[in-house]
């Protein structure tokens, strides 16, 4: 892997893991609010959707994130309000990218970036495919400097009041590197 502090050029070059579909590629609307985010962000903030529910296809987890950007439009988010998700076909899926502001977690939303694995993931673990992934995907932050090399990891319920992302994901994260308890 290449160090965090890599050239701008070698940095467009980073090899992906993971399938990756940009905006366009997943069919999204375009977006009306587009405000910048500062890097490096100190946090991300894992979610998971609930509903919709868990999808294992390009088309199937295309379709869902057309559904959630639907919805949080509607809501006046602007946009779909995570900056990435990960479908259970170990695909990457991108919502507002790394250089925007999410609205994903109230108070954290300014200074953190916002993965959410499409599924209900309260008593039944994502597929490793997806927990790989969005791994891959922090990381990948870390080295584009999009991400501090020191964020802390923590769970929506940490800064909202809600379920997400579920017992079963906070379970299984809570055991990767950077994870931070509390709230």
């Amino acid at each position: 892997l290449l160090s965090a502090h890599a050239s701008p050029l070698a940095l467009k070059s980073i090899e992906r893991s993971f399938p990756f579909y940009s905006k366009e590629e997943w069919g999204a609307e375009v977006p009306t609010d587009v405000r910048p985010l500062h890097h490096p962000a100190p946090y991300v903030v894992i979610h998971h959707t609930y509903i919709p529910s868990a999808c294992d296809s390009v088309e199937d987890c295309s379709a869902k994130m057309r559904s959630m950007q639907r919805y949080h439009n509607s809501l006046g988010w602007g946009d779909i309000g995570y900056h990435f998700c990960v479908g259970g076909d170990g695909a990457a899926y991108e919502g507002r990218g790394w250089d925007t502001v999410g609205i994903h977690a109230t108070v954290a939303n300014s200074h953190s970036i916002g993965i959410c694995l499409i599924g209900d993931w309260r008593v039944e673990l994502p597929p490793v495919e997806q927990l790989e992934t969005t791994k891959a995907l922090i990381e990948e932050g870390v080295i584009r400097g999009k991400i501090s090399p020191d964020y802390k990891l923590i769970a929506h319920n940490q800064v909202s009041a809600t379920e997400c992302p579920g017992d079963a994901l906070v379970a299984e994260f809570s055991t990767w590197p950077h994870y931070t308890p509390g709230r």
